[in-house]
This record gives structure tokens, C-alpha cells and sequence, in this order.
């Protein structure tokens, strides 16, 4: 028997996933959280073979919830479950150690076999994604990364060096290079790309 925690704030889809997978005679939902922090108790408590998360998620984000499920207890593997076909969201997913990467509208069956396949060792990645994956490079490092997603929020560059630790003219440096790697003319538009490319 394979068990199954799912992290999902919607409700609904939640409850939906939890049915279906319920249905399939070789796999149980043993949990479910509709945040990141909830999810991450249950893997340490339940000890899952498998961790079912969307990407997008209060208090803790998908992509956040698979590393610290990853450092503490990796024998759960991480499946995420999305609606972002997004190619910087699948290598970061992979980067943080997540197994599989599907699309909420993929077929049902589609979840349950590869929940089984990442069970045994294997990997999960919707087709189409991975080869998009592979040909689209993230051009950020991860400190302008860092320094753009502070920058989303409205964070001035003073505020953007206090919370990083960082001084003024080095975060004026970051954001600098991370407006010409991407080919926009600001702050804002750089965030706004890098975000609908999946790299932040």
C-alpha cells in the first residue's frame, strides 16, 4: 500500500484528489493539509511514501514545503501537482528534489500511475514541460533571484539591503543585472517576467 499525504489549500480539489486516488486499490490518503506548514507536520508525523503538493500554497509554498520534506524525512517523495506549465517552475521543482511534475488537467489515471512510479524509484514529468525545461535557461543567479523577489513586493532598495543583508549599492548592482539579463526596463517588469517564467 502506497500512502499518500496531499497538500492543496483549495477545498475542492483537495477533497476531489482524495477520492480518486482512494478509489485506486494500491494507494491510501493518509493526510491532507491546505498549507505548507500543516503539510510539512503530517510528513514528520505520517511518514508518507509519497507527498502529493500544489506549487502556490499559504504559509509555505510547494516548492518551499519538497526541500524541507526532502531534509527531513527523504523517503517521502514529492509530487507536484499544478496548474503552472511552467518550465522555471519544473526545474525548480526538480532543483529542491521534487520527483514528479503534473498538470492538473492531466488525466486521473495519469496521477495515480505516476504516484506508483515515483513509489518505485522513478520520475514523473509531464512531457511536454520537460522538454521546455531543458531548452529555457533560467539566466538569474540566485541572489538577483532574491533580490527581484523582494522587489515584487513593493520593497524599496533599502529595504530590499536591511532584509538581505546586503548594502544599497549591491542590491542596486543585483537588480541592474537582472533587468538587462532579461531585456526589460525596470524593477517591476523584471519581476513580473522572471515570475511568469517560473524563476521566482
Amino acid at each position: 500500500m502506497i500512502r499518500v499525504v496531499l497538500a492543496e489549500d483549495q477545498a475542492l480539489v483537495r477533497g476531489a484528489l482524495a477520492a480518486l486516488l482512494d478509489l485506486e486499490p494500491d494507494l491510501r490518503v493518509v493526510g491532507q493539509a491546505p498549507d505548507g506548514e500543516a503539510a510539512l507536520q503530517l510528513c514528520v508525523e505520517l511518514r508518507p511514501d509519497v507527498l502529493v503538493t500544489d506549487i502556490e500554497m499559504p504559509r509555505l509554498s510547494g516548492l518551499d514545503l519538497a526541500a524541507r520534506v526532502r531534509d527531513v524525512h527523504p523517503g517521502t517523495a514529492v509530487v507536484i501537482v499544478t496548474t503552472f506549465a511552467r518550465a522555471g517552475y519544473l526545474r525548480r521543482a526538480l532543483e529542491v528534489g521534487a520527483r514528479g511534475y503534473l498538470l492538473k488537467d492531466a488525466p486521473a489515471d495519469d496521477l495515480a500511475d505516476a504516484l506508483r512510479r515515483v513509489h518505485a524509484g522513478g520520475r514523473a514529468i509531464d512531457p511536454h514541460l520537460a522538454a521546455d525545461a531543458w531548452s529555457e535557461q533560467n539566466p538569474l543567479t540566485d541572489r538577483e533571484r532574491q533580490v527581484l523577489a523582494q522587489a515584487e513586493g513593493g520593497a524599496s532598495t533599502a529595504g530590499i539591503a536591511r532584509t538581505l543583508g546586503l548594502r544599497e549599492g549591491t542590491v542596486r548592482n543585483y537588480l541592474s543585472e537582472a533587468i538587462g539579463k532579461l531585456g526589460v526596463d525596470n524593477r517591476v517588469a523584471a519581476a513580473r517576467l522572471a515570475r511568469e517564467r517560473g524563476w521566482l
